[in-house]
């Protein structure tokens, strides 16, 4: 069993400084909901303090003018509470929502930032969770906990003052509620911060569970996947449940603790009330005024030692957010702008290496791309080909050796910059849930006329299927493209490529989601769009890179043959060997390379 960490309030007090910092924007409303939570605060009080002469004024000496002023008090007293409620209420809303929706976004912004490993290092249902569930742990923290810990501190301050000023000697019952409610205090604060980390890596669990399955229903389905997938499921969401139902022990514990503290300290009142000498000196207004004060303050105490777990639930939320809000962007040292590249690329002893990975991904690759040339990649699964190209637009930072780029090492040239000069094409294609125009012209390219998308669309045939849908480029795309099919997806993303118009272009298995007609308009396609562009492709079919100026065979992270497609046929080595796979072994399906 692990050892307690004791509770840290230094690192609370600075990890809720910062997240109340977010109120700095609507301080205005901020303090406007502060002071109608102190107005609500001192309504109650300026009641409580109205019960002696309610009592005795009113019932025992039957005091005229009691009996005229007390009704309208009661009645301004409520007003009072209720306007001040209305507004501390909204006011709390009100910047809950804002300080959510700031969070998200610095979170969100911090996203689009960071360098691609972090996104391999984590789960995306923990990322999708982080924007989601724990924002919003961090609005109760940074809001509701607030109105509870004013509202009721005050509430808690008027009501002692109020026993104080009624009876000095009474209010020494408190003595024994002080040492038990700082204990109490001490010990849900410790255990609902380590509750609260665990349910937050559980709730990314669930996301990331459900996320899986979602968007692998038809792998699911095809493999009868149904009961792994359930089962999967339930021990996650039943892990989150035990998590959050300890939650909901510690706080039933705390509440018990706080009425049973203060049950005992109303004894006390009754029992030094009752003693020899002071029974008689206390009025029966005095006695209720105190008793009522004493009973007051136990929903008070309640709640704040209930809203420790809100606290600490939004201060973890708060830690693991301002954590990847603080993570450093991905290195942009570079200086140099470029306005069109010649497209003139060369990677010298280039070696690679993934976080926490035992060896090397690539390892001294040379490689020269003249300006206007297309370098073919091929190799079995695992080579290196998808790490070799990402290095370019530096997805990934290299750890030996260098890439320069027109006579300059590419680390030289601003981020920016450099990707301003790629074309890319995946073999995984990126949609997003807007029209297909807006698709096409993606990004830097938004302002793009109508009538350049129409010949990006025409260039790539995609127009012949984009015609058929029923509100033309203007048509939604739905969720990563879900309304069309694979090969009409590919041709929108080169359709993108093509309007970059970008000096140097990358196509990984650009055309491996595609039939055999329309693989052959796309690759008539991108035999335009790669003249005049140095062009590197990653093949999928070796048929498609044979008139290439030069294929580069990898294999175990390095470049083991370099060469023209005849070239590497004549030397009968691990090209041709792929190429004889390839062609004689499967001769009617045309069975293809694993890609990396």
């Amino acid at each position: 069993m692990s050892k307690r960490t004791p509770l840290d309030w230094k690192a609370t007090f600075r990890v809720y400084r910062r997240l109340l910092s977010y109120l700095k924007p609507y301080r205005w409303v901020g303090m406007l909901t502060l002071l109608a939570m102190a107005m609500d605060a001192a309504g109650l009080t300026a009641f409580t303090k109205l019960i002696k002469p309610m009592i005795d004024d009113l019932f025992v000496n039957r005091d005229p003018q009691t009996i005229f002023w007390l009704p309208i008090a009661i009645i301004a007293l409520a007003v009072v509470r209720g306007t001040s409620s209305y507004f501390s209420d909204y006011g709390v809303g009100y910047l809950g929502r804002n300080i959510v929706c700031d969070l998200r976004k610095d979170v969100f912004e911090s996203y689009l930032r960071l360098p691609v490993r972090y996104f391999g290092a984590e789960g995306s249902g923990q990322q999708i969770s982080r924007i989601t569930y724990t924002s919003d742990q961090v609005a109760k923290a940074s809001t509701s906990s607030v109105k509870v810990l004013v509202s009721d501190s005050l509430l808690v301050i008027g009501l002692i003052y109020v026993m104080l000023s009624t009876s000095p000697y009474l209010t020494l019952a408190l003595l024994l509620m002080v040492p038990t409610m700082v204990a109490i205090v001490t010990w849900i604060s410790r255990r609902y911060r380590r509750i609260s980390r665990a349910i937050q890596g559980s709730m990314g669990s669930v996301a990331g569970t459900v996320q899986e399955a979602v968007h692998g229903h038809r792998e699911v389905r095809i493999y009868g996947g149904q009961a792994s997938e359930q089962q999967r499921f339930d021990e996650v969401a039943d892990r989150t449940a035990r998590q959050t139902l300890k939650i909901a022990k510690t706080a039933a514990l705390s509440s018990a603790g706080v009425q049973t503290t203060a049950a005992i300290a109303l004894a006390a009142i009754v029992y030094l009330a009752t003693r020899p000498g002071v029974i008689d000196s206390i009025s029966a207004g005095t006695f209720t005024q105190m008793l009522l004060a004493m009973t007051g303050l136990l929903t008070p105490l309640k709640r704040l030692t209930n809203v420790q777990a809100d606290i600490q639930r939004g201060v973890a939320a708060a830690e693991d957010l301002f954590a990847t809000i603080d993570e450093p962007a991905e290195t942009d040292s570079g200086t140099r702008d470029m306005t069109r590249a010649e497209g003139d690329i060369r990677f010298e002893h280039v070696g690679m290496r993934y976080p926490g990975a035992q060896g090397a991904v690539l390892a001294d690759i040379q490689l020269h791309c003249k300006p206007g040339t297309v370098t073919a990649l091929v190799g079995r699964s695992g080579a290196g080909k998808s790490s070799l190209v990402s290095l370019l637009p530096r997805f990934y930072e290299l750890q030996d050796g260098r890439i320069v780029v027109d006579g300059r090492e590419h680390t030289e040239y601003t981020l920016a910059a450099l990707r301003r000069q790629i074309g890319w094409v995946g073999q995984h294609v990126v949609l997003f849930d807007d029209t297909v125009a807006a698709n096409i012209a993606y990004g830097e390219m938004a302002g793009a006329s109508e009538a350049e998308i129409i010949a990006a669309a025409e260039a790539a045939h995609a127009m012949e299927f984009i015609r058929e849908l029923p509100e033309g480029l203007t048509t939604r795309v739905g969720e990563s493209g879900s309304s069309l099919s694979g090969g009409q997806r590919q041709r929108i993303a080169i359709a993108r490529a093509i309007l970059k118009n970008a000096p140097i272009l990358i196509l990984d298995e650009a055309t491996s989601a595609l039939d055999t007609e329309s693989e052959r308009l796309i690759q008539e396609a991108l035999k335009s769009l790669m003249r005049d562009r140095t062009t590197l492709v990653i093949a999928h079919r070796l048929s498609t890179i044979e008139h290439a100026d030069q294929i580069a065979v990898m294999d175990h992270g390095r470049i083991v043959e370099l060469g023209s497609h005849e070239q590497l046929l004549a030397r009968d080595g691990h090209y041709a060997a792929l190429h004889r796979m390839q062609f004689h072994d499967h001769p009617l399906d045309g069975a293809s390379v694993e890609s990396a």
